[in-house]
């Protein structure tokens, strides 16, 4: 049944609040399905927004164990009535607030799902700073988020998520959906992306999570220089010990955080930590 036949049913709609956009595309789902699970059969996925069941359904005939967390209290009662949808778990939470390091503490896993907009940032963070680490995310993105994850320095796109992406997974692109293949029809192109994760990190700072503090401190001022951007920070570093951490790595002190590579950062904090 067709996403608005089945929420006119039940007297709901498509709610912008939760930047709803339900996936049309059976084939597409199933190649999304198929690239989370990975052959692996009884994988445990977690599936983001399950909406109207195309990709969870797609997912179960992956092999998939999986659960669905869905915000959503009308949608999880369709789902939750579904019979082709017996074997998934379906949860009613916001994903912000789901205990995913619970989840994740029960043996090896995945994520998947087609992220809001809206929260596709947080989530993603969520997901890549995670213990345990999900084996692979596969999600369904608008395109300018798709060029953050792999994007370079210097370039426009480049920042804090790109940086994370670089240091947890190898990220590639799977397939490009139009907006016809979602209801209602969003007004820019989605991409797939799948992260997979690094068996072995290119860096190895002494404190990763002081790397990725650092990181996320010099893209909180994006314009400001490093020396500046890190003096106001949260936990601020006088500019001197900037100047000079930056001077044992080989970089100028005027330079800014959207120019350092993922090596950059991880020598500059074994220089600051």
């Amino acid at each position: 049944m067709h996403p608005r036949q089945l929420l006119q049913a039940r007297g709901l709609a498509a709610r912008k609040r939760f930047g709803q956009n339900f996936l049309l595309d059976n084939t597409a789902a199933d190649r999304i399905a198929q690239a989370a699970v990975a052959g692996e059969s009884e994988l445990r996925v977690l599936e983001i927004g399950p909406g109207t069941g195309v990709l969870t359904a797609a997912l179960l005939r992956a092999g998939a164990r999986l659960t669905a967390v869905e915000i959503d209290r009308g949608l999880a009662a369709i789902l939750r009535e579904r019979e082709d949808l017996a074997a998934a778990t379906i949860v009613e939470s916001d994903i912000l607030t789901y205990d995913l390091h619970n989840f994740a503490a029960a043996g090896r896993w995945a994520a998947c799902g087609n992220l809001p907009y809206y929260i596709t940032t947080p989530v993603l963070f969520a997901l890549l700073e995670c213990e345990p680490q999900p084996v692979r995310i596969v999600v369904m993105v608008q395109r300018e988020v798709a060029e953050r994850l792999s994007a370079g320095p210097g370039s426009a796109a480049y920042g804090a998520l790109s940086l994370l992406v670089a240091y947890r997974a190898r990220a590639t692109r799977l397939l490009t959906l139009r907006p016809a293949a979602f209801y209602p029809r969003p007004q820019v192109d989605s991409t797939v992306v799948v992260l997979e994760r690094h068996e072995h990190p290119p860096v190895q700072p002494r404190d990763p999570g002081a790397m990725l503090g650092l990181i996320r401190a010099a893209f909180a001022y994006r314009r400001k220089t490093l020396v500046n951007a890190l003096e106001l920070g949260a936990s601020p570093v006088p500019r001197e010990r900037t100047a000079a951490a930056l001077e044992a790595i080989g970089k100028p002190i005027g330079v800014r955080g959207e120019t350092l590579s993922l090596d950059d950062f991880s020598r500059l904090a074994d220089q600051l930590y």
